[in-house]
């Protein structure tokens, strides 16, 4: 399925702007707001934006941008259409508007699209920019629908969890997740084991254990290596928690997986 993209870029606002498509906007625009503020109007209803909102507008889609003169806005935005982006918008409700985190990750992927945008025509590889623009609307979707509760888990618990996934393999503190959340310590240990059914470091083993097993099924590293870079700390501390897990030592568990 092809998809093409008209335009992706950054913006930055400090003296005011205003674009309207009172007809219907022509295309598809993903637009998030990463600094200050503005205000839009999307099929006629008036919304103001900040730091961290996603807007969504399909083709048709009345829609006014307006940043006010004095006022601060920056955006990551992009405009596509394409037989791939019209089924993905099409199998789920996208708002308008949601809140969703600035991950870096997000963010990186974005500006690799722009910085292929940029190359010169004879040097764009459109197959490569096609799989891109596939994984920011799906980290879009991702990031709009752990907005409400996902997997039935509120919105602060799956930020936690998140937190915890991308930092389970280093020495992460509960303290740290928990200014993450914005929650304080004892609230973000209740909410997360009331929530999940375990703790925040019980989760994180199961991660580090499942990237254990794959680093001993596929890859020569020692088993204290293993320990290591999976961030148990120690292969004595690595060696109990898995075998508490599996019922057989390290050792015994990758010798019957080759």
């Amino acid at each position: 399925m092809m998809t093409d993209i008209f335009f992706c870029g950054y913006s930055y606002h400090t003296n005011g702007y205003h674009a309207q498509h009172k007809s219907g906007y022509p295309s598809y625009l993903f637009r998030l707001q990463t600094e200050g503020f503005c205000e839009v109007v999307v099929k006629g209803r008036k919304m103001e934006l900040e730091k961290g909102d996603l807007l969504l507008i399909q083709p048709g889609d009345h829609y006014e941008l307006l940043v006010k003169a004095g006022q601060n806005s920056g955006d990551y935005h992009i405009v596509c259409e394409g037989a791939w982006v019209d089924e993905w918008w099409s199998r789920s409700a996208k708002p308008p508007v949601s809140r969703i985190d600035l991950d870096e990750k997000l963010l990186s992927l974005w500006r690799q699209i722009i910085n292929e945008k940029r190359r010169p025509s004879s040097s764009q590889n459109e197959e490569l920019t096609g799989y891109l623009l596939r994984a920011l609307c799906l980290n879009l979707e991702r990031g709009v629908n752990e907005t409400v509760h996902t997997f039935n888990h509120p919105y602060t618990v799956t930020r936690m969890m998140r937190y915890i996934e991308e930092h389970a393999l280093t020495a992460f503190k509960v303290e740290d997740v928990a200014r993450h959340a914005g929650l304080s310590v004892s609230r973000s240990v209740h909410l997360f084991k009331s929530s999940v059914g375990k703790t925040m470091i019980e989760y994180a083993l199961e991660i580090r254990l499942s990237a254990a097993v794959e680093r001993m099924k596929y890859t020569s590293m020692t088993l204290e290596q293993i320990a290591e870079d999976c961030g148990f700390g120690s292969y004595p501390y690595f060696h109990r928690v898995f075998h508490k897990k599996y019922g057989v030592a390290p050792g015994a568990y990758r010798r019957s997986v080759y």
